[in-house]
Formats: structure tokens, sequence, C-alpha cells
């Protein structure tokens, strides 16, 4: 039968890999500390997660770390933190919610390529974006992944022509800096009529295990349904969005001690 002690054990000990994960190393005392528990507690705890090579102890200093195991379970669920995998059931139910055309694209060689799609209620036509080559300038997605380039990434990318498709759409490489700079401080990404006459779209990023942008999901629609003034609105849904699926992707925004 479980306990509540079972129970406040199994909490405590993931803590200390939390702690571990953030800091690297660890005394017991400064362990016991942070976990507001007598330092026997905490060696017990750590003796339990040492007994599975969870956590390693340094012999000279008696200093923790975390063990070859982490590296052992990690590999065991790899196979299961797929892009597609994980965004799919998300993207799919975000899509009837909004009743638009939901997409997750990553940054390949200079270029959006969107790996799952997701078909709104209220789309008539559609054509299958999965395993295309998207700009990134003029896109929604291509937006959101440019803003987290490292700088000098960014700059290698902004060195190469832009063609314009619309009227509207941004080639100018300060005037897109801005925009990354404004998309990164509000969390999304916009794109109004700026690859497709009449189409919209906004896009926010997805987040790795260690906090870097590997994706950016995206909904898309005419300009009738989403038009300006619906972006701001459609964009808080689908940042509660990308960050379900950065979850399922294993990051954590903050580790709550």
């Amino acid at each position: 039968m479980v306990t509540n002690g079972s129970v406040q054990s199994v909490d405590r000990a993931a803590r200390v890999m939390e702690i571990l994960a953030r800091d690297g190393t660890a005394g017991v005392g400064e362990v016991a500390r942070e976990l507001e528990v007598h330092g026997s507690t905490a060696s017990r705890l750590i003796g339990a997660l040492e007994a599975h090579d969870l956590v390693a102890r340094d012999g000279a200093t008696g200093r923790v770390r975390l063990g070859m195991g982490v590296l052992r379970l990690a590999a065991a669920t790899r196979s299961g933190l797929d892009m597609t995998a994980q965004a799919g059931p998300v993207c799919d139910a975000l899509a009837e919610e909004l009743g638009e055309t939901v997409n997750v694209a990553v940054l390949r060689d200079g270029a959006a390529v969107n790996v799952y799609q997701a078909q709104g209620t209220r789309t008539v036509a559609l054509h299958n974006w999965v395993g295309n080559r998207t700009v990134l300038h003029a896109t929604s997605s291509g937006k959101m992944l440019m803003a987290h380039l490292a700088e000098a990434e960014l700059d290698a990318v902004l060195e190469t022509p832009r063609e314009r498709f619309t009227d509207a759409t941004v080639t100018d490489a300060d005037a897109l800096r801005r925009l990354f700079d404004e998309s990164r401080e509000r969390g999304w990404a916009e794109a109004v009529e700026e690859f497709e006459q009449g189409l919209n779209a906004v896009a926010a990023p997805i987040r790795g295990p260690e906090g870097r942008v590997v994706a950016a999901v995206s909904v898309a629609g005419p300009a009738y349904r989403l038009g300006p003034e619906e972006l701001p609105v459609a964009a808080e849904v689908l940042i509660r969005a990308a960050e379900e699926i950065s979850r399922r992707l294993g990051h954590r925004a903050e580790i709550a001690l």
C-alpha cells in the first residue's frame, strides 16, 4: 500500500535530481537545506538514488552529481520524444478548437520544413504542407524560428537575398530584426498576407529539454476569418499549445523547489 510518507519520499528524491540537474553537483548539507530536511534524511535519499545509479558521489569531496542511470532512462524514452508523436495530439485538438489549419515546422538548411499538419474544421480545401520547404522571412513559423537563431546564424541567413511574394512581404534586414525582437518579447510571430494574398498566420515557439527553440507551431487561415485583430486572441491559445508540446518534449519552463 502506498502511504503519504512513500509519496513524500518519491517527491523529495525527484527534487534531489532536479537540484543536481540545475547545479551540477551538491553536498549532502546543501541538499538538506534546500529540501528543508535533516541531513540524515537527505543522506538516505541520496543513498537510495545511488543504489540505482541515478546519482554518484565524488570519492574525494563527497559531493553528489547525476549518475549514469539517468542516461539509461533517457535512452529508453528517446524514441517516445519524437516531435510529430508528441505534437500531433496537441495540434489536432488545437485545429478543432480554432477551426483553422495548424502546422509544426522545424528549421532545415535555411528553410522552414513542415513536419505535421492538422486540418481545421472550417477548412474547405487545403494544400498539404507536410514535407514542404517554406521561406523563413514571409511565414509566421519561419519568423519565429529566425527570431531564436544565434546572432551569427541570423546574420548568415539575412545575408541571402529575400523574395517578395506580396506587397506586404518584409524583405529589409533591419525591419526583420525589429520584428524578431518584438516576436521574442511577446512570444508569437505573425504573417499578415506576406506569403500569400488573403492568408494570415501566427506562430509560437516549441522548446526542447534544454530550453532551446526546436520548432514552431502555427495556425493559418483566410484573412476574412483570421484577420489582424483576431491574431492576438489566436496567439494566446497557440502559446498554451506550444507550451504543452514543449512539456511533452521534456522542457520545463521553471523548476520550482
